[in-house]
């Protein structure tokens, strides 16, 4: 099998559903395949931050921007019907640990149930070839090991966020055996594979809770800014960096079909596996007059150590880290500034992805 080559002309033309498109990552995707001149639908709720890279950018600028909860069935499956996808990026979801902890029939009702309500509206609708559901590194079954796991560990889910993401891991995989089984591929002509990714970072995430976010919103008071997992090692990535992965995996789903099917890994390198603190530390050396930090340890379990096998990745995919995480903080914290600064951040979004592509 030959690792699949990211074509922008495969993507132009193509009718792409984005579910997720006005939180961070999706809205980077949006941009990215507007971009490409793909003829794009995202289907999400409102922003949850504000401010928000999707008012921001001006994201729903070209795209069809459609306003709905994937919780509301009848609503998905009319959009769904209505523009009759080719490829499906399903990205929205409850993405944060600490909500999940605080509203867990909200976060399983939102990352279960509204993917199953995606998948049976794909059902119903048929035409579409190719899906990529996004799940999270914290899928696994976590035993604190020192090597990085690979796509057949053990699933798991200490809390109700990682649990839920789980649940969809299973989810996908018995829908695929249900309804779309392999054998059967001829037949139905629709592929669907699952995506983990690592901790992403990228100007214009405003989400509290997570690292860098909190450290450049305390900082921006002239305030330290609370660590409560100083040593927790994660995989550190800009969000460009998995984004790519879901691109490839997805135009190779609708190439080469149910070959590329199932899970799949997009983490960093090992060398860009760095605790917390030393991220914040990394930060500090690019701010000037950095306020520092100030310790509080967590009472919520959080992993301490969690890495990425993504050697199936880059053997079929082709796939690889193109930034390092100096070069992931310093466009971060770049993205940041011109914001403070009142530059035009649409611009901004775009000229850090054409600097990304160009490194292809």
């Amino acid at each position: 099998m030959e690792a699949v080559e990211l074509n922008p002309e495969f993507w132009r033309g193509k009718r792409v559903l984005i579910t997720g498109h006005t939180g961070f990552k999706g809205g980077w995707l949006a941009l990215w395949l507007h971009s490409w001149g793909s003829r794009v639908t995202g289907f999400a709720l409102d922003p949850s931050t504000d401010p928000s890279l999707f008012e921001l950018a001006r994201v729903s600028e070209g795209i069809d921007s459609r306003i709905g909860d994937l919780r509301d069935l009848p609503s998905l499956s009319a959009v769904v019907a209505e523009v009759r996808p080719e490829i499906v990026l399903h990205l929205a979801a409850q993405p944060l640990v600490r909500e999940g902890y605080d509203d867990p029939l909200g976060t399983y009702s939102s990352n279960v149930m509204g993917t199953l309500h995606l998948l049976e509206a794909i059902r119903q609708t048929g035409g579409v070839k190719a899906c990529v559901a996004v799940t999270t590194d914290k899928v696994y079954a976590n035993k604190e090991w020192a090597w990085p796991y690979r796509e057949n560990e053990a699933l798991g889910g200490h809390d109700p966020y990682s649990s839920s993401k789980a649940c969809c891991e299973l989810l996908a995989q018995s829908f695929t055996a249900s309804y779309f089984p392999a054998p059967r591929y001829a037949e139905h002509g629709f592929a669907l594979a699952t995506a983990r990714a690592g901790n992403v970072l990228g100007g214009g995430d405003f989400s509290a809770g997570r690292l860098v976010p909190d450290v450049l919103a305390a900082w921006t008071r002239s305030e330290p800014v609370t660590l409560r997992h100083p040593q927790a090692v994660r995989p550190w990535q800009h969000a460009l960096e998995p984004l790519a992965g879901y691109l490839l995996l997805a135009q190779g789903l609708h190439e080469q079909g149910v070959s590329l099917s199932g899970p799949w890994n997009f983490g960093p390198a090992d060398s860009d596996a760095y605790n917390v603190g030393d991220v914040v530390q990394r930060l500090a050396e690019r701010w000037p007059q950095a306020p520092g930090v100030r310790i509080e340890l967590g009472e919520l379990h959080e992993a301490g150590l969690l890495r990425l096998d993504s050697s199936r990745a880059r053997q079929l995919l082709g796939w690889q880290s193109r930034w390092s995480l100096n070069d992931c903080l310093q466009r971060t914290l770049d993205w940041h500034l011109a914001w403070q600064r009142g530059e035009d951040m649409r611009a901004v979004t775009l000229a850090q992805l054409a600097n990304y592509w160009e490194q292809a």
